[in-house]
């Protein structure tokens, strides 16, 4: 399994209890999706190895205590502090104004009146306020994603249509009296 072709889950956190069972903490707003996984990929030395799952159980509202097939001390230890993984196509297809951060980079930001606000780099979502960072006419801009800000999602066309606040864009592209 190549990483390009899988999401990322969470991450190993820690051992629980005394049979071979670690914590795997979610990184997803919706950990109730996470109920029966069978198995998951695990991160060793960059590559993705598959962990067959024996039984699961909720720990906390964002953790799973996970008992691994044929378990060993070494194959916990293996996988304690390893980012998890799953495949791509095991995510539920969203519609809408609905979309995952990575089915969305290469998209097209266009405001309410049709103007380019650049192609979506990355999206970041260690902040409180996640934004999209584009590229507009080689300079970077951030666009904040408020929720009701999202007019529109075209996955055929692949853009995204915005309703921005006035002079947001500006900001980035317009130098200010100070640089001048």
């Amino acid at each position: 399994m190549r990483k390009e072709d899988c999401y990322f889950l969470g991450k190993i956190t820690r051992r629980h209890g005394l049979a071979g069972n670690v914590i795997l903490k979610l990184d997803t707003d919706q950990p109730e999706l996470y109920n029966k996984l069978e198995s998951i990929f695990v991160e060793i030395n960059g590559l993705l190895v598959p962990f067959f799952i024996e039984k699961s159980s909720w720990s906390k509202l964002d953790a799973l205590n996970i008992a691994f097939k044929n378990s060993s001390e070494a194959l916990v230890d293996q996988s304690l502090g390893k980012n998890v993984y799953l495949p791509l196509n095991t995510l539920p297809k969203l519609t809408g104004n609905q979309f995952y951060y990575h089915e969305v980079i290469g998209f097209e930001i266009m405001d309410q009146d049709n103007k380019d606000c650049g192609v979506i780099r990355s999206v970041n979502d260690q902040t409180a306020q996640n934004y999209f960072i584009t590229n507009l006419y080689g300079k970077e801009v951030v666009i904040p994603m408020i929720k009701d800000w999202i007019l529109e999602v075209n996955r055929e066309e692949r853009y995204i249509k915005i309703e921005l606040p006035e002079g947001l864009i500006d900001v980035f592209l317009v130098p200010s009296k100070k640089d001048e």
